[in-house]
Formats: C-alpha cells, structure tokens, sequence
C-alpha cells in the first residue's frame, strides 16, 4: 500500500513504527489493508472504554501497536491472507523479535487469537483480539465473557454492567462491517 492509498484510505494511517516493519518485510497491500482496520478498531475501542471507565489501567500502547503488527507473520504464511490457518502466529512473535521488537509488544502476533482462560491472558492480549473481530461483525460470547470478567476486576463494577458497556461499545464498532470487508478486499493479496 504506497502513501497515496493509504490519505484516500477512511481509516487512520499505521503508527511509524508499524508502517516501517510493514515496508522493511514487504508486508502485502491487503496484509496493511487489514492492519489498519484492526488498528483503527482498536484505536476506537480504547478510547471508548476510557471514557466509559476514567480510571481504567492498560497500556494502551502495547494494544495499539499490538493491533497494528498482530498479523505479521502472514507475510511468511502468505497462504493465511486468503484461507483461514494459525501457522502465522508463532512465526509472527518470531519475526517481529528478529526486527528489534521486545517480547511484550511481539506477543500479540501469537495472542490475538489465542486468548482462552487456559492461556491466561492480560486485558491487552483481549482488546486486540475484541479489535481483530468486532472490526468484521465477529462476536464471540467466551472472548468477550473474558473481556468482561478482567474488566469488572480492574473496574470495580459488576459484571453486568461492564458487559452492557462492552456489549454497546462492540455494537457501535461493529456498524461499519460491510464497508471495511470491502475496503480489505479491494487490495491485492501480493
């Protein structure tokens, strides 16, 4: 994706840093494409749940930048741009820790979609995984149970009401669905 498309893209662009992993790996199009739903999902996310809960504490950083690299390894396993797969996980940890990214911040290649009570996850690892589904209309009720549980914890509140929050913001997130697949789509593959 050259800078052209991306000031013609209704999304807000990648941080640097990203971007400059993306043009040193020679990241596809559609690979940026979807980063920079992801990002901008997660991007909305954060700043919904903070104004929702003030006093909420995450790094919101790592969730952004995290969002923003989470699917690098599929430069290696090209073949999981178009078909679902899970090779690109592990690798993608590997990858981003080959180009200088700390462990903290390449976990989410592998933590985004390895999520479940049993991996223990932290609420970033969950709110990049919210922002890889909720940007397609994707709800899945354990990962959001989850989501709810740590943020009920770190909140103080009761469950009930952190999920009717949570269940607004993804609703909210998920209105534009239709539009952003398509934009995805309109960028080549390689």
């Amino acid at each position: 994706m050259n800078r052209d498309e991306l000031m013609e893209n209704p999304y807000a662009p990648l941080p640097n840093r990203a971007m400059e992993l993306c043009a040193k790996i020679n990241a596809p199009p559609r690979l940026v494409a979807h980063l920079t739903i992801v990002h901008e999902t997660a991007r909305k996310l954060v700043a919904k749940l903070l104004a929702e809960f003030p006093a909420l504490d995450f790094d919101t950083q790592a969730v952004l930048f995290g969002a923003a690299t989470h699917d690098l390894g599929k430069v290696i396993h090209g073949q999981e741009l178009s078909q679902s797969g899970r090779l690109h996980e592990q690798r993608g940890v590997e990858l981003l820790k080959e180009h200088g990214v700390p462990e903290h911040l390449a976990r989410f290649a592998y933590t985004h979609n390895n999520w479940k009570p049993t991996d223990s996850p932290q609420f970033e690892d969950l709110l990049v995984a919210l922002a890889d589904k909720t940007w397609k209309a994707k709800r899945i009720p354990e990962l959001e149970a989850l989501t709810t549980s740590l943020l009920a914890e770190k909140t103080c509140k009761p469950e009930w009401e952190c999920y009717a929050i949570l269940d607004n913001i993804l609703q909210d997130l998920s209105a534009n669905a239709d539009a952003s697949l398509e934009w995805q789509r309109s960028f080549p593959v390689d």
